[in-house]
């Protein structure tokens, strides 16, 4: 699957791994973010914020966020990205609204919410054969309860449809679509019938890059999720992820993983990297 733009079915997916860069992305579904050792950069929109152990985050659907980790030992985090129709009760303001500050500190955070965090990854680590009406209403409740003990905490706002929201989502959807093809600043600027400053300031003011850098790093976590799931050669990742040349590719991979693409497969073959995921449908 392409990084930038995610579309899932009505689903839920669960991970407990180590904390990881991830690029500016989107996607319509509720992403919630619990920190359970270590620390971790969150960007949401155009701010930054500081997460650490017991720190908990939820992004609404829509909203543009990535991740950085500046730790030498990655921490561990958990994740859960969930369809809004597991939150019934707070669908129409997870869809109208969004939130003017997605962090909530560990001292402020209720128990409950490590709990029901926590019994979302045991029920799903219990792999059960069929996932029916019973599995969905547990999801629904867990979820449910969640919101119910974070959404006093945060002070909502309605969302901004205005020009600079819509270019920011156009950016991001323009990216995810053709990084794999040559694009540059001016030839995406073309496309999109606005000037290449304009865009400049999203990559600087909104994602904290410059457009190079962030075309290149959509690049690469393409080619890690392929150097990681498919058996394509070095050459094939580097070509079908949309990098110039090889060179240009070991050069960016190395900067940013300390190793080569070759070590790089070797090791995530041994590599207990994510402790669980999940990837559930309902029954329609």
């Amino acid at each position: 699957m392409k990084p930038l733009y995610e579309s899932f079915e009505d689903d839920i997916e669960f991970y407990r791994k180590k904390s990881e860069h991830t690029p500016p992305h989107m996607h319509n579904f509720i992403e919630c973010v619990y920190i359970l050792s270590g620390t971790l950069e969150l960007g949401v929109g155009q701010e930054l914020y500081h997460m650490e152990k017991g720190d908990f985050a939820i992004m609404f659907p829509g909203q543009i966020h990535h991740s950085q980790v500046f730790d030498a030992e990655r921490g561990q985090s958990m994740y859960l990205i969930a369809s809004p129709n597991y939150a019934e009760l707070y669908r129409n303001l997870l869809l109208n609204y969004i939130p003017e500050q997605p962090i909530i500190s560990a001292d402020k955070l209720h128990k409950d919410v490590y709990y029901c965090m926590n019994g979302i990854y045991e029920e799903i680590k219990s792999e059960q054969p069929d996932f029916d009406f019973r599995t969905h209403a547990i999801y629904q409740s867990y979820i449910q309860l969640i919101l119910a003990r974070i959404l006093p905490l945060l002070s909502l706002k309605e969302r901004n449809n205005k020009d600079d929201g819509d270019l920011i989502y156009r950016t991001v959807t323009y990216i995810a679509k053709h990084f794999t093809e040559p694009v540059t600043l001016n030839s995406m600027a073309k496309d999109m019938y606005v000037s290449p400053y304009a865009l400049s300031r999203i990559f600087s003011g909104t994602f904290h890059t410059n457009f190079n850098r962030y075309l290149n790093e959509t690049r690469l976590e393409y080619a890690l999720n392929l150097l990681r799931y498919t058996d394509q050669t070095i050459t094939e990742v580097y070509e079908n992820a949309g990098f110039e040349s090889q060179r240009t590719f070991n050069r960016f991979f190395s900067e940013r993983m300390h190793m080569s693409p070759r070590v790089y497969r070797n090791q995530i073959k041994n590599e207990l990297d994510i402790d669980y995921y999940a990837h559930q449908k309902r029954e329609r």
